[in-house]
């Protein structure tokens, strides 16, 4: 008899997840079809330095390389800033967010990743994001995994109330600047960051080479390092996942890191976990000590 393979995680359509998507590309793309309404440079500029605000310091440095894997400290009303521009990314509440990225690198590439790259480049792009899946979804299993900050108070005022935050930050720049302002600074900021994070889990999985041997399909994809302020060198990043730098060799070039490192700089960012690339190919984390290290 052959192999019984696992059923697969139960899943059922997000319907809001799915509304909320159409809903915000539809008013982004007025953007283009009525600039007469909704078009000014200042709003552009805005959308921008939004998109740099909870897109690499939200996302990747706040939920990704702080929140998810303890890569350096912080303090705590730091920490609280960083976590609240990645809310505002809109991607998932703190807790679901990393809870789920944290079954991702256990189980990454597997029926037990929520993301799971084998099941094809739509589904870990964006498909995912459009069911609730049992395994994935249930709120004891996210508690679980996320056990060193769930309790904390301020973590789940922003989890229990990520719309409203979004919506006060629409109010804010609809009274400074308009319906400019609100079209570029929520809707396409908004798509544009969804399209930089998606990338990682979709084409960091399917292009790129590798700097190391791993047990799943992460590479490093040099234009979604690009995009993605860092979060492209894939294949680095799942061998040294608590590493807070992910660019290792000369050209991996990794926006994220350089604001950690002025971070440190200015005595904010401490107790780092570094990987380097060594001369001979192999890699090393340190925190003042080697505590790992891969071919």
């Amino acid at each position: 008899m052959g192999e019984i393979k696992p059923l697969p995680p139960k899943r059922k359509l997000a319907l809001v997840n799915i509304a909320g998507f159409v809903v915000i590309h539809l008013v982004a793309s007025t953007a283009i079809f009525l600039p007469e309404y909704t078009f000014s440079w200042s709003a552009v500029g805005v959308m921008l330095l939004l998109v740099w605000m909870t897109g690499s310091l939200g996302i990747c440095l706040g939920f990704h390389r702080y929140l998810t894997h303890r890569s350096f400290e912080l303090p705590k009303w730091l920490a609280n800033f960083f976590v609240l521009m990645g809310t505002l990314a809109m991607q998932a509440t703190p807790i679901t967010w990393v809870g789920q990225h944290r079954m991702h690198h256990a189980n990454s590439d597997t029926d037990k990743d929520p993301y799971n790259a084998r099941e094809g480049f739509w589904w870990s792009h964006l498909g995912w994001t459009f069911y609730k899946t049992h395994d994935f979804d249930d709120k004891r299993k996210l508690i679980g995994y996320t056990k060193d900050f769930s309790n904390d108070k301020f973590y789940q005022f922003l989890s229990n109330n990520m719309i409203p935050v979004q919506a006060a930050l629409g109010v804010v720049l609809y009274l400074m600047g308009g319906i400019p302002w609100v079209v570029w600074g929520i809707f396409v900021r908004l798509a544009v960051v969804y399209q930089q994070t998606m990338s990682v889990n979709s084409a960091a999985h399917k292009w790129g080479y590798k700097n190391f041997k791993t047990n799943d399909l992460a590479t490093n994809c040099w234009w979604v390092g690009l995009i993605a302020w860092g979060e492209g060198w894939h294949n680095n990043h799942h061998a040294f996942p608590k590493s807070a730098r992910h660019g290792l060799r000369p050209w991996e070039f990794d926006s994220t890191w350089l604001v950690i490192c002025v971070l440190k700089k200015l005595g904010l960012a401490t107790h780092l976990q570094v990987a380097t690339m060594e001369p001979d190919g192999t890699g090393r984390y340190f925190t003042g000590k080697v505590i790992k290290e891969a071919a």
